[in-house]
């Protein structure tokens, strides 16, 4: 091959700014449930929280965070819109842990508040 046909090869892939503006708009999302979950514990916590109460919502707060990680670690080599699926996969899933933590705090008070 030539060097001109190696320099009018088709690149593949979307272009940086793209991806980096799905990554920045679905953090802001992330964020969003990080915020809402350390509003939920600190909540809960004006009554006074267990042992137990303090793990299950703090990992409320650390849920979003890993889960975001992950989603990035997963769709980081790949296309804007890939990686944007694989980001609102990741928001699904944390709604979803987000629905079951809130019924389990409603159903189970009395277990994860002291007073």
């Amino acid at each position: 091959m030539s060097e001109s046909s190696i320099e009018n090869a088709p690149t593949t892939g979307a272009p940086r700014w793209l991806s980096l503006l799905v990554i920045g708009l679905s953090g802001l999302f992330y964020a969003y449930a990080v915020w809402n979950a350390v509003a939920h514990l600190i909540a809960m916590a004006k009554d006074g929280l267990t042992g137990m109460g303090w793990a299950t919502l703090g990992f409320g707060v650390v849920f979003p965070a890993l889960v975001f990680v992950l989603a990035l670690a997963v769709g980081r080599r790949r296309h804007a819109g890939e990686l944007s699926l694989v980001m609102l996969t990741g928001l699904g899933v944390i709604a979803v842990f987000w629905l079951s933590l809130i019924g389990y705090s409603v159903l189970n008070m009395d277990s994860l508040v002291a007073g």
